[in-house]
């Protein structure tokens, strides 16, 4: 079983190499691919000298913010062209802990996506304040209810996928970012009639940096939520995905821009 876990990156060199240490102490046979969007920060760099002396570390350049989705579609086509069987998603600011990582291993043959829930029992989100636990514990009974997605962390941003499934899906017809994006890929896995299972998560807020949510990315979701309810069937499973050019044997970089 090969596993690629898709780490995008902005301004985020203090996380990015106690993360890679955190993620090869819980799974040492995994690999990672770091989606660097040309941090100012010199991410891009750091992650090139991480991968020049670990060959389970792989590097995309992409040329200036893209988005959140844009990246994890990225992450998907590398792990569906290079052979891949899961590709994760997760955060590179350590609200995605590691140790959950043998959790997600465990569940990934049951099920074509495993999510890590923060809703769920034993899944918490502790140091939150009270406005972001109604915006965020509100919006996924919003998209459940209205979608009917029988998933109880729509927006959660800890995910497994089977290769499998992604193949089937129109990858680039995916236009969300942020939460719409996380909301529109469960919903196209449920309608394709893949299987779903969740793990409980603790979310916690990033040790280093800042948050880079905004009220844009969230009224996106719900307009997102909106407007799929009231249009034609939004699945795409039916239309093939497009791949990109596998990543040459001598490097771990990779260059992309969309």
């Amino acid at each position: 079983m090969r596993s690629l876990i898709a780490i995008p990156t902005y301004n985020e060199r203090e996380n990015l190499p106690p993360l890679i240490e955190q993620v090869f102490h819980f799974a040492p046979r995994t690999d990672i691919l770091v989606i660097d969007d040309n941090s100012p920060d010199g991410t891009g760099a750091l992650a090139d000298m991480i991968a020049s002396r670990n060959p389970q570390v792989k590097v995309m350049h992409r040329p200036g913010k893209m988005g959140l989705g844009a990246a994890y579609v990225a992450g998907f086509e590398y792990a569906i062209a290079n052979g891949y069987d899961y590709v994760f998603e997760m955060d590179a600011d350590f609200s995605h802990d590691p140790k959950y990582l043998p959790d997600f291993f465990r569940l990934a043959p049951q099920a074509e996506l495993v999510i890590g829930s923060r809703y769920i029992p034993g899944g918490s989100t502790p140091n939150w304040s009270a406005m972001r636990r109604f915006i965020s514990g509100g919006g996924n009974i919003f998209a459940r209810a209205v979608l009917g997605i029988p998933v109880h962390d729509c927006t959660g941003g800890y995910r497994c996928y089977s290769t499998s499934a992604l193949r089937a899906l129109n990858l680039r017809a995916i236009s969300a970012q942020g939460y719409g994006f996380q909301i529109e890929m469960v919903y196209n896995i449920w309608k394709s009639g893949f299987r779903i299972r969740e793990t409980p998560i603790s979310f916690e807020d990033r040790r280093v940096g800042k948050s880079k949510m905004s009220r844009k990315i969230f009224i996106e979701a719900f307009t997102w939520v909106l407007k799929t309810r009231f249009t034609s069937d939004k699945a795409v499973r039916t239309l093939p995905p497009q791949q990109p050019t596998q990543q040459p044997e001598q490097s771990n970089a990779v260059r992309q821009g969309w």
